[in-house]
């Protein structure tokens, strides 16, 4: 701060100057991504899979791709779920046909499954990630 002895009529601005360059690129440096703040909404309630076999492969999702699965949505007629069918976790397209749940693959020739009575859909897929080849 100025001594006012010397400055009498003098005002200081609050903020800093800054005595070099500016880099070029700083008007469009962004902040980092983060692919959780991306695709998670709801954290407590949502999971990444890795993804096994090829009955999702009409829908894009592959062998090895990792889907996001957010378990506070409600799953609705033909959305992607993931299913707890007896003690498994499949991977499948909601149908649901005159008050009945059905899984189906995506391509449609693998038979449909109907949900049981001890079979619950587990959570709904909200993105897939894969590497694009």
């Amino acid at each position: 701060m100025p001594d006012d002895r010397f400055f009498p009529h003098v005002s200081l601005l609050p903020q800093v100057v800054h005595a070099g360059f500016p880099s070029p690129g700083d008007d469009y440096a962004e902040p980092s991504l983060n692919l959780h703040d991306l695709v998670v909404p709801h954290p407590n309630s949502t999971y990444f899979i890795k993804v096994s076999g090829d009955s999702m492969n009409g829908a894009c999702i592959r062998a090895g791709d990792i889907v996001v699965v957010d378990r506070a949505l409600t799953a609705a007629h033909n959305k992607i779920v993931v299913a707890r069918v007896r003690e498994r976790l499949l991977l499948k397209r909601v149908q649901v046909r005159q008050r009945k749940v059905f899984l189906h693959s995506d391509p449609p020739e693998f038979p449909a499954l109907e949900l049981g009575q001890q079979d619950e859909i587990w959570g709904v897929v909200t993105y897939c990630v894969h590497r694009v080849r």
